[in-house]
């Protein structure tokens, strides 16, 4: 989930509290691991949020999202231009269709962040390279998140890739630092200049969510006040994992 940062200071997380997050990244991974399962054509965007909340209590976590500002459930469903916050609700999937789910967990008082972009049935080869183009772009990112790198060599790698394939970076959207709050310090961009911005530091929990979009990276919020959408009506994919940065490769919490 991405929303608006409210400044609390960039906090360094202990071995304590890192472990505590693990356990919220597993448990993201697994309810991201059940609706994955059950997308196909026919279901309800209601249904895989049923299905996420129940996976998250089995596993005696509490939904990240649900409440929060007022979000009204467990998960997020982004349906085809959909960028991010799609509200589950009546909404049937259809064959051709792009869904992208966005999970949060709490366990112990941390969070887990994750989203991915899946396919209903067979979809159009469009449709498929922006999934993948989209899912290797947070690799990318993710590859530059180690410690004494510098912020913008995350979003710099995002971009290149996302716009050397053709697409576009959404901006008003960005990646955020994670922990007892869902939101914290610092904002991720998936787009920027590399060798800019902050120095990253050992044990710096990040959520990184690159949000592509086949056409023009601009957006708009409908009438839920939750639900962005591309301006142009475009296409839109979301990936985003949970992760700490270390001295090497950084540590991907929400990954099974």
């Amino acid at each position: 989930m991405s929303v608006t940062i409210q400044p609390t200071g960039i906090v360094i997380k202990s071995a304590e509290e890192i472990a505590s997050m693990r356990r919220a990244g597993q448990v993201v991974a697994k309810m991201i691991e059940a609706v994955s399962k059950e997308i196909k054509p026919g279901v309800t965007t209601a249904d895989l949020d049923a299905i996420a909340y129940q996976m998250c209590k089995s596993l005696g976590a509490k939904p990240g999202f649900k409440g929060y500002h007022g979000y009204p459930a467990t998960i997020c469903t982004s349906v085809n231009n959909e960028i991010v916050h799609g509200i589950p609700g009546k909404k049937v999937l259809k064959e051709g269709d792009i869904i992208s789910i966005d999970v949060g967990a709490i366990v112990d008082g941390f969070n887990g962040d994750a989203a991915r972009t899946l396919p209903v049935g067979k979809v159009s080869a469009m449709a498929e390279k922006l999934i993948k183009v989209t899912r290797e772009s947070l690799d990318e990112g993710i590859k530059q998140a180690r410690a004494k790198n510098r912020m913008g060599d995350i979003g710099a790698a995002i971009q290149k890739h996302a716009e050397s394939n053709g697409f576009s970076i959404v901006r008003e959207y960005v990646g955020h630092g994670i922990g007892r709050l869902l939101h914290e310090e610092p904002a991720v961009p998936n787009y920027g200049e590399a060798g800019k911005g902050m120095i990253l530091p050992k044990n710096l929990p990040l959520a990184i969510e690159p949000m592509v979009n086949v056409g023009s990276w601009e957006t708009r919020v409908l009438e839920d006040k939750w639900t962005v959408v591309t301006k142009d009506g475009s296409l839109s994919a979301h990936f985003e994992d949970t992760l700490v940065i270390t001295d090497g490769q950084p540590e991907i919490l929400t990954r099974l």
